[in-house]
């Protein structure tokens, strides 16, 4: 994503990045669940091999032309639904799904599609009215390795690979981390977490599983 693009984005959300999913009461919680980083080896002396020419550094694979993204599926936590565009409220809200707001889940059109260089977020509720679960209820439970397939208007499937989980404050540095990392292809979900705050109109925490294209 061209630095432009992304000050757009940031720009065009609220600091405080208030989801429409988050206006409902929600209880759910989670602690960061990173993968771990290899385990150190001893160092050992080079054993002294003959002079050759260096073999080319391998091509890195470019990141494809995709299509809109439209299906999501999550085997980890059953997740299989429809994807649905959508864009901010006047409040400056990040909206949620409406043709099928609590099954559906939604993709913030404005920013990085799936696939492309750069961060897509796709959001979906926690909970329905009267408290009953929504499509990422179980987003709380994701795990390191966890695959999320995209299914894109073309028919491209694309797998990404969930690197951590957290759950977090929507504080001043909250959007950096969501819309911010364009060194790859990522695909970061969200939905409310934490306790309801009466006098906010919102939860305390947004629940946010990052996730990598597979190469």
């Amino acid at each position: 994503m061209r630095t432009s693009r992304l000050y757009i984005v940031l720009m065009s959300i609220s600091l405080l990045f208030i989801l429409s999913a988050c206006g409902e009461s929600s209880t759910s919680q989670a602690k960061v669940v990173a993968v771990a980083s290899p385990t150190a080896t001893k160092a050992t002396k080079p054993t002294p091999t003959p002079t050759s020419t260096p073999t080319p550094a391998p091509t890195p694979k470019p990141i494809m032309n995709v299509t809109d993204p439209v299906h999501i599926r999550i085997p980890a936590i059953n997740v299989d639904t429809d994807i649905e565009p959508v864009g901010v409220l006047p409040t400056g809200n990040m909206d949620t799904p409406q043709n099928n707001p609590w099954d559906g889940t939604g993709w913030y059109s404005s920013g990085t599609k799936p696939g492309e260089k750069g961060s897509a977020v796709i959001d979906g509720h926690v909970d329905r009215p009267g408290g009953g679960p929504a499509i990422f209820w179980n987003l709380r439970n994701m795990k390191p390795g966890d695959k999320v397939i995209i299914t894109t208007k073309s028919g491209q499937q694309l797998t990404f690979s969930t690197t951590k989980r957290e759950a977090i404050p929507p504080k001043q540095d909250f959007l950096q981390g969501i819309f911010g990392d364009s060194s790859g292809s990522y695909l970061n979900l969200i939905t409310c977490a934490g306790v309801w705050i009466p006098s906010e109109n919102q939860t305390s925490l947004r629940m946010v599983v990052y996730t990598k294209l597979d190469s």
